[in-house]
């Protein structure tokens, strides 16, 4: 439940962004921020990459992107976008004709630099195939990829070089009358990346998807996205994210997600709020925590957990969460239901009763919102 009516200093002012469609997701205007992510298996490994996509959407993605290097990945595209749900986002970076494929393959959205892939006439082709089968654009501009022209004039990369050549790209398109792309400004570098898109965001109307490129392994990946993408959300830039980790696609969505929730963009699944336990505990708070993580991953439902060690604050922690539980004494503690003391539970069969507990509430919040649809 939002609290902003009451609580203004939590409000975050999206920039106006114009809206276009992903397939069926849309981006940009007053739609949620999107989470997306990328496949990292061989295209042409159709069964495997069948099987990545739908794991990421079962973790909540809403679109997927994949790599189309050559024509056989290509071929193998079309035959990916018969057995998946999700749009899909084909990544096309030198060859103009593996655009034109893609399109015609079912994609939803080109991530492309029109700028890269030829002379105006190999432009044309591409983006009258986008126009003809309905498929949007992404710009993609990198650091580590700028053009060499641009790199000339600055001398290295930097967020001017970044926006001067998503604005070229963005003049391309628009000669061409195609008005359905997003563009992103990315670097690995937090400052510069967050710099970029601070200007690009002034400079064009088009929804933007946000992005810290080449962010590192599972730990230091999120971090450093979670700072960057972070605090360009809390100034209400960025339409769509992608958290690129070294790592399982799914936990590229996962964390995106925890990002997203903890600005309150998003809210999907049990949001645990959970002490990092000291010498007061009542019982082992991080194994429990670690259960109920893996135990309550199936939950959809936005809702909130807290699992509190001690009565210092798991009391007042409680008061704002669906379910509660706070460490007393004796091996037992106290089971919090919307917001007030509900029964003691012991321990030993505490992490059973609380997934029992999580699984009636949800049950019940997903009553409720069908009665209010109605």
């Amino acid at each position: 439940m939002s609290l902003n009516h009451i609580r203004p200093w939590r409000n975050i002012y999206r920039r106006k962004s114009r809206q276009i469609m992903v397939g069926n997701v849309p981006v940009g205007g007053d739609a949620p921020i999107t989470v997306q992510t990328m496949t990292n298996t061989l295209t042409t490994d159709i069964k495997g990459t069948i099987a990545q996509v739908q794991a990421a959407a079962e973790a909540g993605a809403d679109i997927v992107r994949i790599s189309v290097p050559d024509e056989a990945s290509s071929k193998a595209l079309k035959e990916i976008v018969k057995e998946v749900t999700v749009p899909i986002v084909a990544d096309i970076h030198f060859h103009y004709k593996r655009g034109i494929e893609a399109a015609q393959a079912g994609a939803a959205c080109l991530r492309i630099n029109p700028g890269n892939i030829g002379d105006e006439k190999r432009v044309k082709e591409v983006i009258k195939a986008a126009k003809d089968h309905n498929c949007s654009i992404r710009i993609g501009v990198n650091a580590g990829s700028l053009e060499k022209h641009l790199l000339d004039k600055y001398a290295e990369p930097c967020p001017d070089a970044m926006v001067e050549s998503g604005l070229d790209h963005i003049k391309i398109l628009q000669d061409n009358d195609f008005h359905e792309f997003k563009i992103s400004c990315k670097a690995s570098d937090v400052f510069m990346a967050a710099a970029a898109y601070q200007q690009l965001a002034d400079a064009t109307d088009a929804p933007i998807h946000l992005g810290i490129t080449e962010a590192g392994g599972l730990t230091s990946g999120t971090i450093k996205s979670a700072i960057g993408l972070g605090n360009l959300l809390w100034m209400g830039i960025g339409d769509t994210i992608r958290v690129s980790l070294s790592a399982d696609p799914v936990e590229e969505v996962k964390v995106g997600y925890e990002i997203l929730k903890s600005l309150g963009l998003r809210h999907r699944g049990v949001n645990i709020i959970s002490c990092p336990s000291c010498a007061r505990q009542g019982f082992d708070v991080i194994k429990t925590v670690e259960a109920l993580e893996k135990r309550l991953e199936h939950i959809k439902t936005p809702m909130s957990l807290s699992i509190i060690g001690c009565v210092v604050n798991g009391p007042g922690e409680a008061l704002m969460t669906d379910v509660g539980f706070t460490g007393g004494g004796a091996g037992s503690g106290m089971v919090y239901l919307a917001g007030k003391q509900s029964h003691k539970q012991n321990n030993e069969q505490m992490i059973e009763h609380i997934v029992e507990q999580v699984e009636k509430k949800a049950a019940q919040i997903e009553v409720d919102m069908a009665r209010e649809a109605d």
